[in-house]
């Protein structure tokens, strides 16, 4: 990838950044390909990206219907961790988190990662047994978890209300460590210019409005720009994903909702990590520009909406000032919504279809985002190879059939 030395980053501020070169091609689509996939968010840029680096799969094309990252990818809360009660999740979680602690290395690109920690909060006995057992469930599984005292808890986060006055008491909690917040953004470009810089073509401003079949296989899609032919076309599009199935003929389990987020003011540093209270149903962060982040609860009704209702918005942040008192004279900046899409296990739903060449990867709910390299590097294996990677072989769209569920509900960490 392209290096810039210390003059060129000082003439280019001087010229007002109007002449840095693209961080990838603006590509024209081509007939056909090997591979297409459907949206250009975190998962379909590292699928492309995986496709290439790894399987030597570089005659991709990922279709985005807008802006590059302009979806959930660039709607979310940041979040990354691993700490899920199943194995199944745990391992496979756990080993997107590891490739996201080496991806500004590999992208030669600050993606921002700080592993400040995510902190869980019981507010009863009930709460308390169930987070042991969780956080015992990831010490099995050689996933870093710690359970936390009240006082613990405040230590590492002075603002939070321990009293046992407060409305929701701090029983205690748990931790891990290696948890913490990514720059969603610089996530989407450090894939976008990997792969561009292996031939991948993306193309923005590209929205499928068809999947061609031939009897029980995929042929290729249709866009604005005529029909793009591939033998392999994946499906990456998060709260869309059903829209995009029943293109192909798929009926999936699948409900969108909007997931709220919101940021206040910019304030000087006073939170480190994340916490999260699955009882009061909010998290709460500070950004890297000193806002602090707020997310909770999806909405109550399936919508493709980018805004969320203000009931959700009031109760997620009276939780919020419920477990940080400090906060609530802080002024609201922003509030919008992603879409998620939330399948009837909380888990996502990866791997191939019954259509033969077609690739799923979603139903990730409030996942997505902390699934990115893990998800690309699974589905691009799963594309090359026509089988399943073994970490992702579980979360297949036949165990609906089958009734092997892997119910992540409660690790999930909001409300569906």
């Amino acid at each position: 990838m392209k290096k810039y030395s210390l003059l060129s980053l000082f003439t280019n501020g001087l010229n007002g950044h109007k002449r840095w070169p693209q961080a990838w091609r603006d590509a024209e689509p081509k007939r056909s390909y090997d591979v297409v996939i459907i949206g250009g968010g975190g998962h379909g840029l590292a699928t492309a990206y995986y496709l290439a680096k790894k399987h030597g799969i570089t005659n991709v094309a990922v279709l985005e219907k807008g802006w590059l990252g302009g979806g959930n990818t660039g709607r979310n809360t940041t979040v990354i961790r691993s700490n899920y009660f199943y194995k199944e999740s745990t391992n496979f979680f756990d080993h997107s988190l590891k490739l996201y602690e080496k991806l500004s290395l590999e992208f030669n690109y600050n993606l921002l990662l700080s592993q400040g920690g995510i902190t869980t909060l019981a507010h009863n006995r009930h709460d308390l047994e169930v987070l042991e057992r969780w956080a015992n469930s990831m010490q099995v599984q050689n996933v870093d978890s710690e359970m936390l005292t009240p006082e613990q808890i405040k230590e590492r986060m002075p603002l939070i209300d321990i009293s046992p006055t407060s409305r929701y008491p701090i029983w205690g909690g748990f931790v891990q460590k290696r948890g913490g917040v990514a720059r969603h953004d610089a996530v989407a470009w450090g894939y976008a210019r990997g792969a561009d810089a292996m031939g991948v073509d993306i193309i923005q401003n590209c929205e499928v409005t068809g999947i061609l079949r031939e009897g029980d296989s995929v042929r290729g899609v249709e866009t604005k720009y005529g029909v793009i032919k591939a033998d392999k076309v994946a499906m990456c599009v998060a709260g869309h994903t059903s829209v995009l199935g029943a293109m192909a003929g798929l009926e999936l389990p699948i409900v969108s909702q909007p997931l709220q987020a919101m940021v206040s003011e910019p304030v000087k540093p006073c939170l480190d990590g994340v916490v999260l209270s699955p009882a009061v149903h909010a998290y709460v962060s500070q950004s890297d520009r000193g806002e602090i982040l707020i997310g909770g609860g999806a909405d109550r009704y399936p919508s493709y909406s980018q805004r969320g209702t203000l009931p959700v918005t009031e109760e997620t942040l009276a939780a919020a000032a419920t477990l940080f008192p400090a906060f609530g004279s802080l002024k609201l900046m922003r509030q919008w919504a992603g879409i998620v899409d939330i399948s009837p296990d909380s888990s996502p739903i990866m791997g191939k279809t019954p259509v033969n060449g077609l690739y799923i990867s979603g139903g990730w709910g409030t996942g997505g985002f902390k699934a990115i390299p893990a998800g690309g590097d699974c589905l691009a294996y799963t594309i090359a190879n026509d089988k399943p990677h073994d970490l992702i072989e579980p979360f297949g769209l036949d165990r609906f059939a089958r009734g092997a569920f892997i119910d992540e509900g409660a690790a999930a960490g909001v409300a569906h």
